[in-house]
């Protein structure tokens, strides 16, 4: 097994990591459940003092962190940027709201006194993807940390640097060794590791045939297990939006990343009394997209995260077109260097092309024509998917009516989806199951225990 750095922009290696053998590994499991058993009785304000300096300590250094971000993936830089300062708000929410959203709660019991008392669990597995490599791996770990668990994290291969760094921040931070550990494994040891009696639970964020073989693993060992596995989500466009704001946001939506996020804007799905209007000037604004180095601030669309990935998008896209899609803007790849993708249009597509039902983790837009709002929420509903989705529209309270009728996990007004701190995060149907961030994501790996102090 290779873990790299290797530079999108350039293809370029930029640092090679040696991975572990099975007993380090076994080693690292025994040294995170001794350090449970002290963490777990550590206070609430000392878990929060070292959370807050692990904030403090990547806003000091942001420009390092995003650089590393930009390197081993190949994000914008001002992406990056953003990236490491979200992290440190989100490790500042669970810092200090840690201790509020695991108080105890008291029954409404009628005959007896009886409370709910939230106990860590233990050691835990985060498996984490490459298109956040920080912010990922934060949303996990801040809460769970801030519950009294210890984590263990199998990052991406091809983001060796960030996750190395992220592991150095924690140590920095103050954390007792054990408390955060970094894994540089093979996907094969996740097995290994998930059936451990020492491990508690998982956490993935990936593709669904990976989502479901951890799940397999964690439900045969009767593990607790939280799966984010991407998403389709539908951008409807209603008669009645402002198609100047909307197409602006439409293209935002759609190249976040690079069109590499779980939540990026894919299926535009189009009323026909805007349709034309609204395909021309995304276009035209799709179209004016600068490729280029994610390190200059004047590019506007970054490569993606490996040559792979160009490769596999490329083959999704032409079998596609070659099953009778429309191309309305790209369809290729430019001739130069590095993992990059053009900007990319396609209509016309119907139920039985291969994308259809698929993610494309990219810059391509797939966009649908529908005679009405009833057909865009059929339409939004038939996909595997369910993760999150938009729909635009001048009237809110059409919008809401729309939101509250499509499948999905999180659902935004005028607004691509996105994520906060303060707002839970996660899907259904194939997309996968839990919530992350929010109050909600610090009690998917908690003893929900019932005290009853005995009849009144």
């Amino acid at each position: 097994m290779t873990i790299a750095s290797i530079n999108p922009a350039t293809n370029k290696t930029v640092e090679i990591f040696s991975p572990m053998a099975k007993s380090d590994v076994m080693t690292a499991i025994e040294s995170a459940h001794d350090a449970y058993r002290s963490w777990r009785k550590v206070s609430f304000e000392n878990r929060k003092t070292k959370l807050l300096k692990f904030a403090k300590l990547l806003r000091a250094d942001a420009d390092t962190y995003a650089r590393l971000i930009t390197q081993d993936m190949g994000k914008r830089i001002s992406e990056s940027q953003y990236e490491i300062e979200y992290c440190a708000n989100i490790a500042e929410y669970y810092a200090n709201g840690a201790e509020r959203f695991l108080a105890d709660r008291s029954m409404d019991v009628k005959d007896a006194d009886a409370y709910l008392r939230f106990e860590p669990l233990g050691v835990l597995l985060g498996v984490m993807p490459w298109n956040f490599p920080f912010y990922q791996v934060v949303r996990f770990a801040a809460p769970n940390i801030m519950a009294g668990n210890t984590v263990m994290v199998k990052h991406a291969s091809n983001v060796p640097q960030c996750a190395k760094s992220i592991e150095e921040l924690f140590a920095e931070s103050g954390l007792p060794e054990g408390v955060y550990t970094n894994l540089f494994i093979s996907s094969d040891l996740v097995e290994a590791i998930v059936s451990d009696k020492r491990v508690q639970g998982v956490s993935l964020t990936g593709s669904e045939p990976t989502g479901a073989d951890v799940a397999s693993i964690a439900g045969k060992n009767l593990k607790r297990s939280v799966l984010e596995l991407g998403g389709n989500d539908a951008f409807i466009v209603l008669d009645d939006a402002d198609l100047e704001s909307t197409v602006k946001l439409a293209v935002q939506g759609r190249i976040v990343n690079a069109g590499q996020s779980c939540v990026a804007s894919k299926r535009f799905i189009v009323v026909e009394p805007v349709a034309k209007e609204f395909i021309a000037a995304f276009k035209k604004q799709m179209a004016a997209l600068r490729l280029g180095d994610p390190m200059d601030d004047n590019t506007t669309l970054a490569p993606l995260s490996t040559e792979d990935a160009a490769v596999k998008l490329l083959k999704q896209v032409q079998s596609t077109i070659d099953a009778g899609a429309t191309v309305v803007l790209g369809g290729d790849r430019p001739d130069r260097e590095g993992a990059y993708f053009n900007p990319t249009i396609l209509t016309d597509i119907t139920p039985d092309m291969p994308t259809y039902d698929q993610e494309l983790f990219g810059p391509v837009a797939s966009i649908y024509v529908v005679k009405d709002e009833a057909a865009a929420i059929e339409l939004a509903n038939d996909s595997s998917y369910g993760l999150g989705g938009s729909v635009f529209t001048s009237n809110m309270e059409r919008g809401r009516r729309v939101a509250e009728q499509v499948e999905t996990g999180m659902m935004f007004i005028n607004q691509p989806t996105k994520s906060q701190a303060e707002l839970p995060f996660g899907g259904i149907k194939n997309s996968g199951y839990g919530r992350e961030l929010s109050h909600l994501g610090i009690l998917e790996f908690v003893n929900k225990k019932l005290i009853h102090l005995g009849k009144k």
